[in-house]
């Protein structure tokens, strides 16, 4: 932050300001746009190294030629297959559907357009002047008359820097927006995958408690349990049957959030290519940090707003620089000397002497002062927010590791073992009961868990940024 006042503090001080011309600040280029396929294991970076990349620009550019940020380019909306959608094709679908990209990107044009307008000069005025009119053509004065009104201090100048990081907040706002897209569309991805393992264990739940269930009235029948082990068994039975409800439920729930943010509501529910157990990097809290603090498109936003601020207090400051009013006017017919032509030329300028935009000066200064805390904020907000999803993530990648590698082949070797000895009667329904139960209950855990950490690892490859589709966020 500090580095950051004195590169900005030197921009302010060299002579930018002094003689410079509308012409010396083009309106700057469109943003480039690319083609990406993004890793369903790392977020594409929107804007990598916005600090660094903001401080070159300021030291090395003149200002509104800032480097727009790599925006990425919405592909086909057709997924690969006619069956089977992958990531990617999500992904793809997503940044040419989710409405808030189109609509952050017409923002970048409005900011474009904005540019433009601030720094045009003000039309000249014509029309006719008629004087002496009451005089029966004794002293009648007839002829046109053109004005024009010259701005000073570079006023103009100064308004397209404004504009110029009010495009370059834009365009990394438009970036912001693509990566909670994208976010959103690989949690919701993972989800839906979770969703389809939890009803496919749902199916096997309720296929082990039928087999338990016909287990139970066999032994009952061979007086080798009683009743009470087969209403345990039903009960079981539908207990299973709930689970499998819920879980498609779920699915179906998972599926819709999925096709909203991918902008297709209407898209039918199939089954997902991925696999959701693959391998998960192992992140660092320091280096997750850094890389917010030198990649999230908040910080650029923040600095372009600190950009926009001190330019609005220079050009607060050059307010008082009168603009000055020229005026030619050439009578036609002048009756009063004999009906010949004449002319006048009249030039006006405002004496600033009780209002020199001091008031204005004063509240661009410390708006300035303000945008440098906001950029603070932004920093411990990152921050702040990134605390309790690297908690998640850590709880989660432990407990996924533990249920792999103990858990789960534990609570398997346990089932196989309780049903051998039920189904020849040598363990009551009550207890291989435990055993199957414990054996759900791990393995809904483990998926649990495992979305838990797929959810944390998205977030946070995708710097902290999700929830596009919350108006909030969509409007910003």
């Amino acid at each position: 932050m500090h580095a950051y006042k004195q590169i900005v503090a030197g921009m302010v001080l060299v002579g930018t300001f002094q003689g410079a011309s509308i012409a010396q600040s083009p309106i700057p280029t469109p943003t480039q746009l690319r083609e990406v396929s993004p890793s369903p294991n790392r977020a594409p970076v929107p804007f990598e190294g916005a600090r660094t990349a903001y401080f070159q620009a300021s030291t090395q550019q003149a200002p509104g030629q800032q480097p727009s940020p790599e925006v990425l380019a919405p592909a086909s909306s057709q997924p690969s297959s006619p069956y089977v959608l992958s990531l990617t094709d999500l992904e793809q679908m997503a940044l040419a559907g989710n409405p808030t990209i189109a609509q952050a990107a017409s923002l970048v044009q409005a900011a474009r357009g904005n540019w433009i307008q601030v720094g045009l000069r003000p039309n000249p005025n014509v029309g006719y002047e008629g004087q002496q009119i009451g005089s029966r053509g004794l002293a009648e004065q007839q002829g046109i008359f053109v004005g024009q009104e010259i701005v000073r201090g570079n006023k103009l100048g100064l308004n397209r820097e404004i504009a110029a990081q009010e495009i370059f907040r834009a365009e990394h706002q438009l970036a912001a927006q693509q990566q909670r897209v994208l976010t959103d569309v690989r949690v919701t991805y993972f989800n839906v995958l979770i969703a389809q393992r939890q009803e496919a264990l749902a199916f096997e739940l309720r296929r082990i408690a039928s087999e338990g269930q016909k287990t139970a009235e066999a032994l009952l029948k061979n007086q080798q349990a009683g009743k009470i082990d087969t209403l345990q068994a039903e009960i079981e039975f539908e207990n299973a049957e709930i689970l499998v409800v819920n879980s498609r439920n779920r699915r179906a729930a998972s599926w819709d959030t999925l096709a909203a943010v991918v902008g297709q509501p209407q898209l039918p529910l199939q089954m997902l290519a991925g696999e959701v157990e693959g391998d998960t990097p192992i992140l660092r809290r320091d280096e997750v940090l850094q890389r917010l603090l030198t990649a999230s498109p908040e910080i650029a936003v923040a600095m372009a707003n600190i950009e926009r601020a001190r330019w609005a207090a220079e050009r607060a400051r050059v307010e008082k620089t009168p603009n000055v009013t020229v005026q030619g006017l050439m009578n036609v017919r002048d009756n009063g000397i004999g009906g010949r032509p004449d002319g006048a030329v009249m030039v006006g300028v405002p004496l600033p002497l009780w209002n020199r935009n001091q008031g204005a000066l004063y509240q661009a200064q410390h708006e300035a002062a303000a945008a440098e805390r906001a950029l603070e904020r932004v920093e411990l907000g990152l921050q702040s927010r990134l605390a309790p999803i690297f908690e998640r993530y850590s709880n989660a990648l432990n407990q996924v590791t533990r249920y792999r590698a103990k858990i789960l082949p534990a609570a398997q070797q346990t089932l196989d073992f309780s049903r051998r000895q039920f189904e020849a009667g040598e363990l009551g329904y009550i207890n291989f009961l435990i055993s199957q139960r414990t054996f759900a209950q791990t393995n809904l855990a483990y998926l649990d868990s495992l979305r838990q950490l797929r959810e944390a690892t998205a977030t946070i490859d995708g710097l902290l940024l999700s929830d596009s589709l919350k108006v909030e966020e969509a409007t910003k």
